[in-house]
């Protein structure tokens, strides 16, 4: 199973670290940016609760992150932050969830850690922009992808709740991952799922079973509508989180130190 849950991960660890390790063994995309304030995502998700968000530029797995859902009981969409990295409820630890950043849009309505949350407990990961990594003469050259002029989008997730010890039970969340469409192709074999807006709804309705018709959302995201430009590497350090790491350099640029 691990080999599913990691296969966005593989191949994209930045050729420098952090003396602070990196808190994934293997790491794709395993970073993403949002830097919308609160009342933005408020008016764009249409949230009728508080929204708890200050600009992030460079999440990490494990961090804690913003997430779009829908209650059960009613149709109204709510703010919730999660920690990156779905934690099933039956595994042992919190540990588990580090290998759970993404799971693949086309086995996670099957697979026993995604089941259940791909059937009832789905929601959007609000992001304006995600990191990858390229393989460039034994070095990797980092890219960010947005959608033209930085506007805000949602990344299919899916969630979960974890009963936790002591009473403190833990949500997490998990992107969902596609094939690559002919912009990010040339960089990886993989990419996370951006959803149409005409999508929301059903996917964020608990009570919308539909395997076939929600699998059929979770298509590449067309490339004419996106844009990637080379960053600098210091995005290859969780500890560096400002308005630099997704500046544009141009490719090969050192563009600073790293720390």
């Amino acid at each position: 199973m691990r080999g599913e849950l990691t296969s966005w991960l593989a191949d994209s660890l930045p050729a420098q670290t952090a003396s602070k390790p990196f808190r994934m063994v293997r790491s794709m995309c395993g970073r993403y940016r949002l830097s919308h304030r609160a009342e933005a995502l408020r008016k764009h998700f249409g949230v009728d609760t508080e929204v708890d968000w200050a600009p992030r530029y460079n999440i990490a797995p494990t961090d804690p992150v913003a997430a779009i859902r829908q209650s059960a009981g009613r149709p109204v969409r709510e703010f919730a932050r999660m920690r990156w990295g779905l934690v099933p409820p039956w595994a042992k630890d919190v540990n588990t969830g580090a290998r759970m950043i993404n799971a693949r849009s086309e086995t996670a309505a099957e697979l026993p850690a995604f089941r259940e949350a791909f059937r009832s407990r789905r929601c959007l990961i609000p992001a304006d922009g995600f990191y990858e990594w390229q393989r460039r003469d034994g070095s990797k050259q980092p890219f960010c992808f947005e959608l033209d002029g930085g506007a805000i989008f949602a990344l299919a997730g899916l969630w979960e709740r974890w009963p936790g010890t002591g009473g403190m039970p833990l949500e997490s969340c998990s992107i969902l991952t596609t094939s690559p469409n002919r912009l990010v192709a040339d960089v990886h074999d993989r990419m996370p799922v951006i959803l149409a807006t005409e999508h929301y709804d059903l996917w964020l309705d608990p009570g919308f079973h539909d395997v076939a018709s929600l699998a059929g959302m979770l298509q590449p995201y067309a490339a004419g509508n996106m844009r990637r430009f080379p960053v600098s590497t210091r995005v290859n350090s969780v500890r560096n989180d400002d308005p630099g790491v997704c500046a544009a350099v141009e490719a090969g640029a050192a563009a600073g130190r790293l720390f």
